[in-house]
């Protein structure tokens, strides 16, 4: 199937507010789920097709709204893409001729901005608009342009546009002030044809960078290092076609993992890579939830209580950010006090009066949240903030008492592919439901 203009509609922003999740709570969650690819890896690879000089073959693309708007953002720049299947995608990017991603497309998603990496990579200029995504705080681009400037890029913030040009890029020293993984993938996406050697130090090391780096690598590139805090990029010339399939999603697993322990289920979670699941692991064992390792799969079930503890967020391999409001959740369920430190993002507790509303005892002061442990939790009404938060609330109103429902979850399907249909499929009682006016809505979007 050829993609087109409208291949994206159910998933556009538009329709916001349309749909809720419904969840019967106090099932136990039981069987096996398989885990689609990973959201932060292919919002970085789909940009980073625009490199090669040969269509692409991309396998394990998961179906989220963040990815239907990167793809719809390639498709209207010119590239051909069509679909084999429901997860793998042909693009070819050689159509592309103008380094312009407009503000109606990349207001949608914070990932918009890996544009700029890849259209200065391969044509020496990008103007970007500068990007949306979950409000959890500022996230500057102040990273994200000092690497581009030391390639000897000149750059600018011009009417909510990013501009980035140069006569030629040139291998150079880059030390980032903060470990940022936005502004390692950006410089790796710059580096990657730039003549001469390139060194980012003080990198990201999280699974996404390092598929990304075997994706650049599997097209010709030559980048060594990802995975640590040293990066080295030999520039090429030419970059040609590959077939590579992307990793699993270490937050979609993790998130599974947190809903059979919330409802003290025992599920078998396929697909998976348990090294990118350890930090995770790590804390699930100390509050007591049970965790088999196999090859690619791993299995969690609970048979006594669960137990209070501490958790830090931290760049990888720490425990990742984007799994605090699922652990918090979970802890509300446990005996004892526990206290949550986010040590990434200003506003990532929002969350928490939502929480507060299904019964949960927690105090946040700037970056600590203290919960105490009430045991269970009660259904009631309550709104997804952000795309993680709505995935926690999920998790609160799978265990809960009574009903739940869910509003905004436009923001849960940002990252998580057919998160009700394989709930259902482990004996959850969930459902979407349509408020009236949103089937001509979304035809009057696409």
């Amino acid at each position: 199937m050829v993609v087109s203009a409208d291949l994206t509609a159910k998933h556009y922003k538009g329709d916001e507010g349309l749909e809720k999740f419904v969840i019967k709570g106090g099932r136990r969650l039981t069987g096996e789920v398989e885990i689609s690819g990973a959201k932060n890896a292919a919002v970085a690879i789909l940009p980073a097709v625009i490199l090669s000089d040969e269509p692409c073959v991309l396998e394990n693309v998961p179906d989220i709204s963040d990815v239907s708007i990167i793809i719809r953002i390639l498709y209207e720049m010119g590239a051909d893409i069509k679909t084999i299947d429901k997860t793998t995608l042909r693009i070819d990017a050689t159509g592309i001729k103008d380094a312009v991603v407009p503000y109606e497309m990349a207001r949608h998603l914070r990932a918009s901005y890996y544009f700029i990496g890849a259209l200065l990579g391969k044509f020496h200029k990008a103007r970007v608009a500068l990007p949306g995504g979950c409000d959890l705080g500022a996230r500057p681009m102040d990273q994200h342009i000092k690497a581009f400037q030391a390639l000897g890029a000149e750059c600018g913030i011009d009417h909510g546009m990013v501009d980035a040009t140069a006569d030629m890029l040139l291998g150079s020293q880059i030390y980032l002030d903060m470990v940022t993984v936005g502004a390692t993938i950006n410089a790796m996406l710059a580096a990657v044809r730039a003549k001469g050697l390139t060194i980012i130090e003080n990198a990201a090391k999280e699974p996404h960078i390092v598929d990304l780096a075997n994706f650049l690598n599997s097209m010709g590139a030559d980048i060594m290092g990802a995975g640590t805090d040293v990066i080295k990029i030999k520039g090429v010339e030419y970059l040609g076609g590959t077939t590579y399939s992307i990793i699993p999603d270490q937050i979609e697993a993790g998130t599974f993992m947190i809903a059979a322990a919330a409802t003290r289920g025992d599920v078998l979670i396929k697909n998976v890579i348990p090294k990118h699941l350890e930090s995770i692991t790590a804390k699930l064992e100390k509050i007591g939830v049970n965790v088999e390792e196999f090859d690619d799969s791993i299995r969690i079930s609970v048979d006594g209580p669960l137990v209070k503890t501490s958790v830090k967020t931290m760049p990888h391999p720490g425990f990742p950010t984007d799994m605090q409001p699922q652990i918090t959740t979970l802890l509300c369920l446990a005996e004892g006090t526990s206290i949550v430190t986010e040590g990434i993002w200003d506003n990532r507790f929002r969350y928490v009066n939502e929480l507060r509303r299904m019964g949960a005892d927690i105090s946040v002061d700037g970056r600590v949240a203290v919960i105490n442990g009430v045991g269970q939790l009660q259904g009631a009404p309550v709104k997804a903030t952000d795309l993680r938060a709505g995935a926690a609330l999920m998790i609160a109103g799978l265990a809960a008492s009574g009903i739940t429902e869910i509003e905004d979850i436009y923001h849960i399907e940002r990252g998580y592919e057919d998160l009700d249909v394989k709930l259902r499929g482990l004996g959850a009682d969930v459902v979407k439901k349509t408020t009236p006016g949103g089937t001509e809505v979304r035809k009057a979007i696409s």
